[in-house]
């Protein structure tokens, strides 16, 4: 994350999410340190975190708090390079950057602090979703920014940064799966094209029994996974056994066995 912010992000002001996004804004006001305004954002948030949020999640969230500050600030000190000045390459990058960092700190099972405090507080007081509360103070990121900066387009940079970052989050908490989930329903005898499939393809699935809605036709599912190289053999084996046969394809986005 420090990496992300120092080398990508600040120097171009582009903002990522929370307290660092807030950091980057009022760096460019202040003066002050990122590192050092990261630790002023979040003291009051970690004393909240403590209270309501248990030790455990608080000891860790303090932990990552002042790794990240230490290493911001040791990067600023040092004067780490900044690697671009391309604003669509350290959009890319500085969110990649800091999406791998957050992506293995919710998987420690802690957070950055910031909106990650806030949003699991409101969550559980007010029932609202995690992921709507962290969206909206996002949003207020992104409205500092063009407000500060006096620019909608960094604003805009800003928002793909987040947008990349939290995809990079999901991927290393879910990893990226190979595999596809297909549903496939037809009215004929599944039991055959679930042995074309075994045969042609080398995958087993699921039959499921069932009917339409009306309960006058029976209508079977398969259930299958299968790896994504392989779907469109899979549809051409369906598609000549029935053509009205039924096949809804979904990411399987994360696997346990």
């Amino acid at each position: 994350m420090a990496f992300g912010i120092t080398a990508f992000l600040a120097p171009n002001e582009i903002a990522t999410g929370g307290t660092a996004g807030l950091a980057i804004v009022f760096h460019s006001l202040t003066n002050i340190s990122i590192g050092s305004l990261m630790v002023l954002i979040n003291l009051p948030l970690i004393a909240l975190s403590i209270k309501t949020l248990g030790k455990t999640f608080a000891f860790r969230t303090i932990a990552c708090i002042f790794s990240l500050a230490f290493f911001t600030f040791l990067f600023e000190h040092f004067k780490l390079p900044v690697l671009s000045y391309e604003l669509l390459l350290s959009t890319l990058y500085g969110g990649i950057s800091v999406g791998i960092g957050l992506g293995f700190i919710f998987k420690g099972g802690a957070s950055a602090g910031g909106g990650t405090i806030l949003a699991k507080i409101f969550s559980n007081k007010f029932k609202i979703k995690t992921s709507t509360i962290v969206l909206i103070l996002d949003v207020a990121v992104v409205i500092l920014v063009a407000i500060t900066f006096k620019s909608l387009e960094l604003a805009l940079w800003s928002l793909i940064s987040i947008f990349t970052t939290s995809k990079l989050i999901d991927t290393v908490l879910t990893g990226s799966s190979n595999q596809k989930i297909v549903h496939i329903s037809s009215s004929k005898n599944l039991s055959i094209l679930s042995k074309l499939i075994s045969d042609q393809i080398g995958i087993k699935g699921t039959i499921l029994k069932g009917n339409e809605l009306d309960a006058i036709e029976n209508k079977d599912i398969i259930f299958i996974l299968i790896e994504k190289n392989k779907i469109n053999t899979l549809k051409q084996i369906a598609f000549n056994y029935d053509n009205k046969i039924k096949m809804i394809v979904m990411e399987a986005s994360e696997i346990s066995d």
